[in-house]
């Protein structure tokens, strides 16, 4: 493909009328648009949320609306690229920020798009996912997986707030999003699976003959047990980042089709410096305060914030003291459509 394409108003007038009659258009005016020499030229920009300047916002919005009127209180993360009311966190990934309050409960629905919840705050939350009752403690990871039932309850006494991560940009895109609601689940609730059948790792309930494995068998990935697992890590990762992918305890494979979740510890004075990605990533800090720089943009960061980076974005991550966070990325989506790379510094 040359460098020098034409352009559509070196056309004459009556032929781009009549195309437009037709319902056509020229590809060569518009081929770099969707096919860039060398690698994307992605729309998405670096995106930083602050949750100190958030957390009032969203506490207003529990005295201005009340859950049974919204159905979800949530405060969408726009893409900086993309303008404020963007959908959109990156490309593929939404992100927003929800809260419920004591005594509420968000009504149970079923809908396309698969979400995890990372919660941010407070005590006393929980999420029903197809009766299965699941605590929400800071830091806790919970799948409620596309085509499974959900709703959310607070039996606590302080506001609790958690980070949805949706694939809602790619069902929208694909005209496949819709939700169906039905009655709360809470009535069938069975013990959470994290702390029964998958509470140490390498272990699995006993497989019985003609029992066929649940697609997502844990829907609960409690942040104790994974900050742990990265601090025993962390020893020997000689400086480096210590990372951990969230995964089926069955499979080992990534916790939902189209996104995948990746636990880091950043040590005190750390430097990282990861491979450029064909990925994009949302970024939620657990704990721990410091900065990153993304295509030469600095993003200074503490607890509980969230920042983006766009695909094959150059990132360096330093740590003020020692730093916990969670990757949101596409990998997954992306190995499946058998193009994910991955491109030395």
């Amino acid at each position: 493909m040359g460098e020098q394409l034409g352009t559509l108003e070196e056309l004459p007038q009556d032929y781009r009328d009549d195309m437009t009659a037709a319902g056509v258009a020229p590809l060569w005016p518009m081929m770099r648009n969707v096919l860039p020499h060398g690698a994307p030229n992605p729309v998405t920009r670096p995106g930083h949320w602050n949750y100190d300047a958030i957390r009032p916002l969203l506490l207003r919005a529990g005295e201005l609306t009340p859950v049974e009127k919204a159905e979800r209180r949530v405060l969408v993360l726009s893409d900086p690229g993309r303008g404020a009311g963007a959908m959109q966190a990156t490309s593929s990934i939404y992100l927003g920020l929800q809260l419920l309050l004591p005594g509420e409960t968000a009504p149970a629905h079923v809908h396309t798009p698969s979400a995890v919840r990372i919660v941010v705050e407070g005590k006393g939350g929980y999420t029903v996912v197809d009766g299965e009752k699941l605590p929400m403690e800071e830091g806790d990871l919970v799948l409620t997986p596309g085509g499974e039932w959900h709703d959310h309850g607070h039996e606590g006494t302080e506001p609790v707030v958690w980070l949805d991560a949706l694939d809602l940009p790619l069902f929208v895109y694909l005209e496949g999003s819709y939700a169906t609601e039905g009655p709360l689940q809470a009535q069938r609730n069975r013990p959470d699976a994290s702390q029964v059948e998958y509470l140490s790792s390498g272990l699995a309930p006993s497989r019985k003959l003609g029992a066929g494995a649940r697609r997502y068998p844990m829907m609960r990935y409690p942040w104790g047990r994974t900050e742990a697992a990265l601090n025993e890590m962390a020893a020997y990762t000689d400086g480096d980042c210590a990372e951990l992918d969230y995964v089926n305890p069955e499979t080992g494979a990534d916790v939902l089709p189209t996104m995948g979740f990746t636990a880091m510890r950043i040590g005190a004075g750390q430097r990282h410096a990861p491979p450029l990605r064909s990925s994009s990533a949302a970024f939620h800090v657990v704990k721990g305060q410091g900065k990153t720089t993304i295509n030469g943009e600095t993003i200074a960061w503490g607890p509980k914030d969230t920042f983006t980076a766009p695909v094959f974005a150059e990132i360096t991550h330093e740590a003020g003291e020692d730093a916990y966070l969670v990757r949101v990325h596409d990998r997954p989506l992306q190995e499946k459509l058998g193009y994910y790379e991955e491109r030395a510094r």
